[in-house]
C-alpha cells in the first residue's frame, strides 16, 4: 500500500510548501533588514512572514489528512437529508392547518417543500 505522502498529488503539495516556506523565510528576513535600516513598521512584518509560514504548514497538513467521503457516507447524508425534508414537509402542512397563515404563501411554501422532495439534476453534466 502506498503512503499517502508519496501519491503525486501529496508530492506536488510537499514542493508548494517547501516553496512557501523559503518565500515566508526570505520575506521575513528582508523585513528584518529593512526595520533594522529605520523602518519601524517592518518589524511588524517581520513577525508576520513566519505567521504566514505557519499558516501553510496547516494548510499542508489539512490537504493531506482531510479524508473524502466514501460512498458509504454520502448515501448516509442523503437518507438523513431525504428523511428531514420528509419531516419538514409533515410538519409544515399540519402547522399550515392550524395556523392563520396567508393562503398563497402557504401554498408557495408547500410548493418549495414538494421540490425540495424531488430528485435533485445534476449540474453541468456531473
Amino acid at each position: 500500500m502506498r503512503s499517502k505522502y508519496f501519491t503525486a498529488r501529496a508530492l506536488v503539495v510537499h514542493v508548494a510548501l517547501a516553496a512557501w516556506l523559503v518565500m515566508c523565510v526570505l520575506a521575513a528576513w528582508w523585513q528584518v533588514g529593512r526595520a533594522f535600516g529605520g523602518n519601524s513598521l517592518s518589524f511588524l512584518y517581520a513577525i508576520e512572514w513566519p505567521c504566514f509560514g505557519v499558516l501553510g504548514f496547516f494548510g499542508w497538513w489539512a490537504l493531506l489528512h482531510v479524508e473524502k467521503p466514501t460512498e458509504d457516507d454520502e448515501v448516509a447524508r442523503r437518507e438523513y437529508e431525504d428523511r428531514m425534508r420528509t419531516e419538514a414537509l409533515a410538519a409544515r402542512k399540519t402547522e399550515a392547518t392550524t395556523s392563520e397563515e396567508d393562503p398563497t404563501l402557504a401554498a408557495y411554501n408547500d410548493h418549495l417543500a414538494e421540490l425540495s422532495l424531488a430528485p435533485k439534476k445534476k449540474l453541468w453534466g456531473h
